[in-house]
């Protein structure tokens, strides 16, 4: 593919149906009604009833070192893109911001696929290939115990370190494999809560690269969104009066609504937390003006520790000094808001299911109007993967087949 410096996209057209839709009705109630389903197709997950931490459908090698949630999204949107890729003929998966390459291990030694992950950070990608290794030998012993599960025709996925930029063409993205090389190229790109522009930078590929011809995408950390460039991308949206997202809005629509609403309901003591990070926020704009949205690292258990003592933990996290003068008085009567502040944010979150479908549908209009075929499926099950909405697309119609995506296998 000849190189590029920046983008150069197709045509778009206008998309009527979701105009439609949206101007049904301009009430509250039908605004909260237009949000996206985050339940999907298939029951509360059955992997983890016999132990919380260790999902029945995965084997053992593959569950060393994956914590639950990341056990369940691996299985879940690796199963999804070995039905899409075999629906397409794809010759190669491409994972986009890999990490430390646990889907596309899935991808490639559990499910037989060819993958190249791609990753920026270096310390992550040599993680990836120790594990890679780590599994290869767990593999082997079990084929050796029993060589009735040997399977041939095994490759460790290839890991990349490079920065994608949402900017511009990524050449390596594109560059096939040596085993693939001769066999025509057809690329499904695929990446697992990829943070921000990310998640449009493979819209954009799959957009405007021939070789591209599927798309499985879940998103995330919708507030790295860069505006305009990451946020509104088709033009219905663009057209919205007041399409804007602020970054409080944006930020929101990434927090765990399931998760928080049990919260609420037990009365848990961590939700000390909102009232505590509104206060450090105040000591914080007092004392460093031009420090904006500091992200401050989890402080442990919270609920145990006086105001004051979150507060200089805090300082100390975003590089103030953690013996900087305290009002303790102002503090304790933030504290005393502490009811408020929760009510407050819990009315904001309500907001997040609705911000975070105008996200989504955005992007999906984004395809449609150019002419591909996509869908938004709920694959994760909420309470483990709040983000859970998977975005597929395909140049190809699949018809009914992009339904049975979701489902699970047997």
């Amino acid at each position: 593919m000849a190189s590029s410096t920046g983008w150069t996209g197709p045509t778009t057209t206008g998309h009527t149906a979701a105009g439609n839709a949206w101007g049904r009705g301009g009430s509250q109630s039908t605004a909260c009604a237009l949000a996206f389903t985050r339940t999907p197709g298939f029951q509360t997950p059955s992997e983890f009833l016999e132990n919380p931490s260790q999902s029945s459908r995965l084997t053992a090698p593959f569950r060393k070192h994956v914590k639950p949630k990341k056990q369940h999204e691996i299985r879940r949107l690796g199963e999804l893109v070995k039905k899409l890729s075999d629906l397409t003929g794809c010759t190669q998966v491409v994972d986009v911001g890999s990490g430390q390459g646990h889907l596309s291990r899935f991808m490639s030694l559990g499910l037989g696929l060819m993958v190249k992950s791609i990753e920026g950070d270096q310390r992550l990608v040599e993680r990836a290939q120790r594990l890679d290794q780590q599994l290869l030998q767990a593999l082997a012993k079990v084929e050796k115990r029993n060589p009735r599960v040997v399977q041939r025709g095994r490759f460790s996925p290839q890991h990349v370190v490079k920065w994608v930029d949402p900017k511009v063409l990524c050449e390596e993205l594109l560059l096939p494999l040596e085993s693939t090389r001769h066999s025509g190229t057809r690329l499904l790109l695929t990446g697992l809560h990829a943070c921000g522009d990310l998640s449009v930078a493979l819209l954009r590929h799959f957009c405007c690269c021939p070789e591209v011809v599927a798309l499985a995408s879940v998103g995330c950390c919708y507030m790295k969104l860069s505006a305009p460039g990451g946020y509104p991308l088709s033009q219905w949206v663009a057209g919205l009066p007041g399409y804007e997202l602020p970054y409080r809005l944006r930020e929101g629509a990434c927090h765990a609504l399931e998760e928080y609403a049990e919260r609420l309901q037990k009365a848990r003591p961590d939700l000390r937390t909102h009232c505590y990070r509104a206060a450090l926020e105040t000591v914080i704009r007092h004392a460093c003006p031009e420090l904006q949205r500091p992200g401050v690292q989890g402080i442990p258990r919270v609920h145990e520790l006086k105001i004051e003592e979150y507060v200089q933990q805090g300082l100390q996290r975003v590089g103030i000094d953690p013996q900087l003068p305290l009002n303790l008085a102002a503090l304790q009567a933030h504290q005393a808001q502490e009811n408020r502040v929760i009510a407050f944010f819990s009315l904001a979150l309500l907001m997040a299911p609705l911000v975070e479908t105008l996200i989504l549908l955005d992007r999906l209009l984004y395809l449609q109007e150019q002419g591909f075929h996509a869908e938004l499926l709920p694959i994760f099950s909420p309470e483990l993967s709040p983000r859970n909405m998977v975005l597929v697309a395909t140049k190809m119609p699949l018809g009914q087949a992009f339904s049975a995506l979701e489902t699970e296998d047997s």
